[in-house]
């Protein structure tokens, strides 16, 4: 009989749920990724700006101070939103950990437990060639007897054979 694990709709279960929790990860790491983008393409914008602004003309220098305090406030935002985005994944990290540890725990002690049932399928393989060979010497044992009962049998006739046969020869002599 093939070996059958008795939990194994429980680790099916936890392999099924790690798989969903990587999907999740890999979400909120790309949420990350994109939030990272926006914080450069924020920089850039700041960095384009405070470049036009040098050569821009001196009345527009009041909407430039006021465009860049929107960007840096921007920046800011962003970078609360990244930092929010990042305590996410590395939240959904940890769960992932832990549904890893729970699929590991399961994993070993389906090693084990068919380590186990293939000891006891060898144990039990052994018990049948160690009762085979008592059979086998048994069935020997008793061939040997009925041969040499067998022998002495036809030792036996053979001597008969020759007693009669020496009655008659003194008979006849």
């Amino acid at each position: 009989m093939p070996f059958r694990y008795r939990l194994q709709k429980i680790l099916d279960f936890r392999i099924r749920k790690k798989e969903e929790q990587l999907l999740v990860v890999q979400k909120a790491q790309h949420a990350v990724y994109v939030a990272e983008e926006n914080i450069r393409a924020n920089n850039a914008e700041i960095q384009q700006t405070i470049e036009n602004r040098k050569t821009a003309d001196f009345r527009m220098m009041d909407y430039y101070d006021k465009y860049l305090h929107h960007l840096w406030d921007k920046a800011d935002a962003l970078e609360q939103e990244r930092k929010r985005l990042q305590a996410i994944l590395d939240e959904e990290k940890m769960k992932l950990v832990k549904l890893e540890q729970a699929v590991k725990v399961l994993e070993k002690h389906k090693e084990k437990q068919k380590e186990a049932y293939l000891e006891e399928e060898k144990a039990q393989e052994l018990k049948q060639f160690s009762e085979i060979g008592v059979q086998r010497f048994f069935i020997q044992h008793r061939e040997q007897e009925e041969d040499e009962e067998a022998e002495l049998k036809k030792l036996l006739e053979e001597d008969e054979i020759n007693m009669i046969g020496q009655e008659n020869e003194h008979r006849i002599s």
